[in-house]
């Protein structure tokens, strides 16, 4: 599995808590020694708890529940709030806690993005603050400082999955296509996450359903039910047991079984959690975003789109419109590409894009998507023909040992393609290399 590696090593002192930053973009440019918030927060307890179950998330495979050693969190700062986003070991599952700006005192929320750790001596130290007990955070130029009047520890320099980058457009492009589903109040929020299996739990499934009682978990569809496979997989919310005010259940605009978010209210933050169709299947292995990348000029506009973000929390889509002279299908191929890059994320609670700035790699969304690379050979070869029919394509997708052409044809304002991948179920999970390229002639004959 290739990692990205950051160069700054991890420091302590007997009053603090330093963790490793690498080099940040901000607005102003790229800066060595980034300087993201210097302060405290004014509920320690949530902070330390929210920190804690993004490690106890990326330490778990969830899929034959097994231990791992990674904890390390993307953070990304804002201007007016701060966020830190992992994947569990076995990609099924999404975390991302957002700390307000109301949620920090003493200081001002700058701008960038970095990879820092949390291992098991900085668990320790969240492990033991108190709800009263004073946290000081300092995310900057000697890294993430953790500093409480008691603790202190060392952590290992940071490295960053590079399979983070690819699941993280994925989750993006799943994350637009859910609804909200239904709010519940603090009262039912806990006694759902009460109810939730242990991580070690074997997998169960069941409907999330909505009752004059809060909620319960049915075996069989209602109307406004979210589906979800791997309750265990939600157990990490848990340890937030005590400070949940609120819980929103998040799932596809067609009520079939999906993708399914859960974000919970707490005080100045919110923690939302993702999870995949099925617990074996991991985010960065989806293909959500095959269909938009495959539109022409794609790449182009990420370049011209690239350079007018600028960290905002709440992308404005139409301000880049404008301000690119893009039409709105472009913005979104380009704001595509970019998510494929790990450059643009989706936030549920605002129904909007928003800006990180990872290292860029304009190689990366060929290297990440096999399929789109293979449908444009496809097209480039000479192997896409009009079929007999009206409405069908043949794709001649075979070797010179073994012939076979496949059959696309419209379908459901899409296409369907015979192919044993797609016939196999395989099509919730992006449109096919034989699909993809139709989709590549079809907008270069126009």
């Amino acid at each position: 599995m290739g990692v990205r590696g950051f160069t700054t090593a991890s420091s302590v002192t007997r009053d603090r808590l330093a963790l490793a930053l690498a080099p940040a973009l901000t607005p102003e440019g790229p800066v060595t020694s980034p300087s993201f918030f210097h302060g405290f927060s004014t509920e320690p307890q949530v902070l330390a708890r929210g920190l804690l179950s993004l490690a106890d998330i990326t330490a778990t495979r969830y899929f034959k529940y097994t231990p791992t050693t990674q904890r390390d969190p993307v953070l990304t700062a804002h201007g007016d709030r701060l966020r830190a986003e992992v994947f569990s070991a076995c990609n099924s599952v999404y975390a991302r806690l957002d700390l307000l700006d109301s949620g920090l005192d003493g200081g001002e929320v700058s701008h960038g993005t970095t990879n820092v750790d949390i291992g098991m001596s900085t668990r320790r130290a969240l492990a033991s603050i108190g709800r009263n007990e004073l946290f000081h955070l300092d995310v900057g130029r000697h890294g993430l400082k953790v500093a409480t009047p008691s603790d202190a520890a060392t952590e290992r320099p940071v490295e960053m999955p590079d399979r983070w980058v690819h699941a993280l457009g994925n989750v993006a492009e799943m994350h637009r296509r859910l609804t909200r589903a239904f709010t519940l109040d603090r009262a039912a929020a806990r006694a759902l996450l009460t109810s939730i299996p242990a991580a070690t739990a074997a997998g169960s499934a069941g409907w999330l359903t909505q009752t004059s009682a809060g909620v319960r978990i049915a075996p069989r569809r209602t109307v406004g039910a979210v589906h979800v496979y791997g309750l265990q997989r939600l157990s990490a919310l848990k340890r937030l047991l005590p400070h949940v005010d609120g819980l929103t259940v998040y799932g596809p605009a067609d009520g079939e079984p999906g993708a399914a978010a859960f974000e919970v209210d707490l005080p100045h933050s919110r923690l939302l959690l993702g999870i995949t169709k099925e617990a074996w299947r991991g985010f960065s292995g989806e293909g959500s975003l095959l269909g938009t990348l495959a539109g022409p000029g794609a790449t182009e506009h990420a370049a011209l789109l690239s350079a007018l973000l600028a960290f905002e929390p709440v992308i404005d889509v139409d301000r880049l419109r404008l301000a690119s002279g893009l039409s709105a299908a472009d913005v979104e191929s380009g704001l595509a590409v970019l998510a494929a890059s790990g450059r643009v994320g989706w936030d549920v609670h605002a129904g909007a894009h928003f800006h990180r700035e990872l290292p860029d790699d304009p190689e990366r969304v060929a290297r990440d998507n096999p399929r789109l690379e293979a449908a444009r050979r496809l097209v480039t070869r000479h192997l896409v023909d009009r079929g007999t029919d009206l409405g069908e394509w043949l794709v001649h997708a075979g070797t010179r040992t073994e012939p076979a052409t496949y059959a696309v044809r419209g379908a459901d304002g899409g296409f369907r393609c015979n192919c044993t991948w797609q016939l196999t179920g395989g099509d919730d999970r992006g449109p096919c290399k034989h699909v993809l390229a139709v989709q590549i002639l079809m907008e270069e004959i126009r």
